[in-house]
């Protein structure tokens, strides 16, 4: 699965998209210092989120919206179209 389906995937399962939901996260004081399991434990309970899609939602949260590009523009089914993710939701593409 693409970086960006599973962020797709969060906006999915909790009906936020995910710009706001890093929002909520800076508003918390999580970022780059926040431990890991502090951020999955909430997104967990707030917004019943697995550990894979909220991996992917801590990545942004710690690092903005830019991925390596490693699969950029590859034919696997990790294959993202940019190396910059949509965070404005599914219905803004």
């Amino acid at each position: 699965m693409s970086f960006q389906a599973y962020l797709d995937n969060v906006e999915k399962k909790s009906g936020r998209i995910p710009a706001d939901l890093v929002a909520i996260a800076h508003e918390r004081g999580y970022g780059v210092d926040t431990k890991v399991g502090v951020m999955i434990d909430w997104l967990k309970t707030d917004f019943d989120l697995g550990r894979g899609h909220a991996m992917a939602l801590i990545h942004v949260i710690r690092n903005g919206a830019e991925i390596d590009d490693e699969h950029v523009g590859t034919t696997g089914v990790h294959r993202d179209e940019s190396s910059t993710l949509r965070l404005d939701g599914i219905a803004n593409r």
